[in-house]
């Protein structure tokens, strides 16, 4: 080999491996954002804003960009910071060691800098471009988020319910955003991401059990999870999802829309039945899949035959 070829063969690798160096670092800026999460809350904050748009009339494209701009913003900037305030615990997990911050290949200012800077934009956007209930709601959501359902994880089991409370906000501040004010069908798509969170985080908490042990997390009771726990932290709110999905006032197709709810709800019932008295990692999984797999559903048939356009 010639000593220019080589040479050029060197300038080669080198220019590659500082690309996939900054194809790396910008992946972890990515996990930082947690995008399979921000996906649902998209997904629920569209629906309240085209539900509540369809009740007033009034749908507007670019208010729905900016709903969705500022709610991403916010929620991604909850997203890092989290990582932030738990990085030293997401290290002693199998499942979170590998995140930048835990993991060490983003430096704690790095990733409180980026937190901080998207979920300030995204709130002063929401204010700004969309509306003040907006930014309010999505900066309370954060706030609940990190410093009282984050801490309290380590504390007592009774995490789970607190942060399900800020969990639940997307559909509200997708209300919010189209209408300026707050309905009793936004309680609808409230109550049921709220209640629909239990099951589908007692599927996770139960399969990852032994990783929150070791970090010293405390999303459920200490020793041996008894069958009631389990009941009242998965079939009763899953009950109520189901009855509360039922209570809403299709506008057309009301024979099609509750039986489709009906069924949705049988569904993923009986895997929530299966999880609580089986109580094993395949059941877990399973119920975590059905979880998934409901909430877009439910909440598509909700947009598409609960809407009052005219």
């Amino acid at each position: 080999m010639s000593h220019r070829s080589a040479l050029a063969e060197f300038s080669s690798t080198v220019g590659q491996d500082r690309h996939s160096e900054g194809s790396t670092l910008l992946s972890d800026y990515w996990a930082l954002t947690k995008p399979e999460v921000n996906f649902l809350i998209l997904i629920t904050t569209l629906v309240g804003f085209y539900l509540a748009s369809a009740s007033n009339g009034r749908f507007s494209f670019v208010g729905l960009f900016n709903t969705l701009l500022g709610t991403l913003l916010v929620a991604s900037g909850t997203g890092a910071l989290n990582q932030y305030l738990e990085r030293k615990f997401d290290a002693q997990m199998r499942r979170t060691a590998r995140r930048p911050a835990a993991a060490g290949r983003l430096t704690p200012s790095a990733v409180l800098a980026l937190g901080t800077a998207l979920a300030v934009t995204g709130s002063i956007y929401l204010a700004t471009a969309v509306n003040l209930l907006a930014s309010v709601l999505a900066t309370l959501t954060l706030l609940t988020y990190l410093f009282v359902y984050t801490p309290l994880k380590r504390k007592t089991p009774i995490c789970v319910l607190v942060g399900a409370f800020p969990g639940a906000m997307p559909p509200l501040i997708g209300w919010a955003a189209a209408s300026g004010r707050l309905s009793l069908e936004a309680g609808f798509l409230y109550a049921m991401l709220f209640l629909w969170q239990f099951p589908h985080f007692m599927a996770i908490a139960w399969m990852y059990r032994e990783d929150y042990d070791r970090a010293g997390y405390l999303v459920l009771p200490k020793g041996n999870v008894r069958v009631p726990f389990v009941i009242a932290e998965t079939l009763l709110p899953l009950f109520a999802l189901v009855a509360i999905s039922i209570m809403q006032s299709p506008t057309r197709h009301a024979a099609t829309f509750h039986c489709a709810v009906a069924l949705l709800g049988t569904g993923f019932s009986y895997f929530g039945w299966k999880f609580v008295f089986e109580r094993s990692r395949v059941a877990a999984r399973r119920l975590l899949t059905a979880s998934i797999v409901y909430l877009p559903l439910l909440y598509g048939l909700s947009a598409t035959l609960c809407n009052r356009a005219r």
